[in-house]
């Protein structure tokens, strides 16, 4: 098969899953800012999630990498899975008992002292989540991505059975006074923002037991010299992961500590975290495509002609990138309804969000030399540096221009890191990327975009007519101009004589 098109197949499978689970997820977006009237209470959802996304990083410390690199290196696969499984369980459980003993005086430290449940909830999730890291790695180094995808969908289908649960069912009981025999034990009208991380408790330990099964069955095998070599693999990933989650989520921390004290600082945090949300379809496109990725292109290391196809991949993912971002912004009247209106003075973040986004996706496609070459140490220098840039321009723009500042934070972070890790992978593992149209789609994207802004009119038909117009002349111009992709994207061939 050509190799484009299985991993189009693939990404298509993992994409199919990630949108249903996606928009499953998406759903809450709204919810919560109608459940939710007041952004502080959002804020604060979004502000531990930002904790929680650190922390995920440092209980996994790369080693569905590691695994993916060593299970292809390695004849026994099972000894790579149970020596990483092993591991993480080990680590995990030590985490998960810290939490146990320590949650309240950590749900102080970080201003939560009166939440200090939160902290449980949340310490019980990541635990979870980091030992069902492995046996999803596994699935999707066998290419079992349909069964991937359902365990997913599951996930978010609990997650969301549980917060309707919790914050409309329970609450509609307790204040009619029809249900006292079960609000009673279950209820608690205090606890609110609470239960949204009780719901996801709850989604990570049913999801985990899809895999004890399978888990028990493995014959473990522990390996403490192919441990070694794991995790000095894996340890430069930890460090790129833990300055590639500065660049995502720093930014939710540092309003609650750099805008100014006559700012309601969770408020903001609740209108910038509710309107990235919005940029969920980039975010989609490049988690669906990094999960069929990472494995094609391990798998296609020893083909003769590998670079100029992963030359072809990043050019692609540039144009469906671009893609995205027009029919976002085209129709962001639209899409500003995913918020509820007390959210919405802050649309002006997306499209900024939606680059920045693209960017990473690019990255991601330039990261593949050094996760190739084994120098994952140049992944971390990356990461570390749109790191810095990201904790500089939040640290000494938020205060003057508020979150604002933390959108074109994310935008320059991703754009430096793509810029270092083109310029350096030169000269280890030279691809040969056609640079000029790369850019040139993004740039006509760009301008595609300001003109829409520019000749925006007030009527409704109109203003659709001609922001549909634009993505047209941007879909007419890639077919023009990219013969190849529909044969090697969908299979669709052209002939000679048509």
């Amino acid at each position: 098969m050509n190799p484009l098109k299985q991993l189009a197949g693939q990404t298509a499978i993992y994409g199919l899953s990630s949108v249903l689970a996606r928009v499953l997820n998406f759903l809450l977006v709204p919810f919560y800012t109608r459940i939710f009237v007041d952004p502080a209470e959002y804020g604060i959802v979004n502000e531990l999630y930002a904790y929680v996304a650190f922390f995920i990083i440092i209980l996994s410390y790369g080693m569905e990498t590691a695994y993916f690199r060593f299970s292809s290196k390695y004849r026994n696969s099972q000894m790579v899975f149970s020596t990483a499984l092993i591991s993480l369980i080990t680590t995990s459980c030590i985490f998960a008992a810290f939490i146990f003993l320590f949650y309240s005086q950590i749900a102080g430290l970080i201003g939560y002292g009166e939440s200090e449940k939160f902290i449980l909830f949340l310490g019980l999730v990541l635990s979870m989540d980091a030992i069902a890291a492995i046996p999803f790695a596994r699935l999707r180094y066998t290419n079992r991505a349909l069964l991937f995808a359902l365990i997913k969908l599951f996930n978010v289908g609990v997650n969301i059975f549980f917060n309707v649960f919790f914050l409309v069912l329970l609450p509609w009981l307790y204040t009619s006074g029809k249900g006292d025999f079960i609000t009673g034990p279950l209820y608690n009208p205090d606890l609110r923002v609470g239960y949204v991380f009780l719901s996801n408790m709850l989604a990570s330990f049913f999801t985990l037991m899809f895999f004890i099964k399978d888990i028990l069955k493995t014959r473990m095998v522990y390996s403490l010299k192919l441990f070694r070599e794991m995790i000095l693999y894996s340890l430069p990933l930890l460090i790129a992961g833990l300055a590639g989650t500065v660049n995502e989520v720093i930014d939710r921390i540092m309003l609650r500590f750099r805008l100014p004290d006559n700012i309601d600082a969770l408020e903001q945090i609740g209108i910038y975290g509710a309107n990235i949300k919005i940029a969920v379809l980039m975010t989609l496109f490049i988690q669906m495509f990094r999960y069929a990725f990472e494995p094609f292109f391990f798998s296609h290391e020893e083909d003769s002609d590998n670079r100029r196809l992963y030359a072809r991949v990043l050019n692609y993912f540039v144009i469906f990138g671009v893609f995205v971002f027009l029919v976002i912004t085209m129709y962001i009247d639209v899409f500003q309804h995913i918020v509820g209106r007390e959210y919405r003075e802050g649309l002006n973040v997306v499209p900024i969000v939606l680059l920045g986004n693209l960017f990473l996706g690019i990255y991601f496609n330039l990261s593949v030399w050094y996760k190739l070459k084994g120098v994952t140490l140049f992944g971390a220098l990356f990461a570390s540096c749109g790191a810095l840039v990201t904790l500089t321009i939040n640290y000494y723009f938020i205060p003057v221009y508020g979150y604002m500042a933390s959108a074109w934070g994310h935008f320059f972070a991703y754009a430096v890191m793509v810029i270092l890790a083109y310029a350096i992978g030169r000269k280890y593992y030279a691809v040969p990327y056609d640079v000029k149209r790369i850019l040139g789609y993004i740039a006509f994207g760009c301008l595609l975009f300001l003109a829409g802004y520019v000749f925006r009119v007030e009527d409704n038909l109109a203003r659709y007519t001609i922001n549909t117009f634009i993505i047209v002349i941007f879909t007419g111009t890639v077919l023009i101009k990219e013969k190849q992709l529909m044969n090697d994207v969908f299979g669709w061939k052209r002939h000679r004589n048509e």
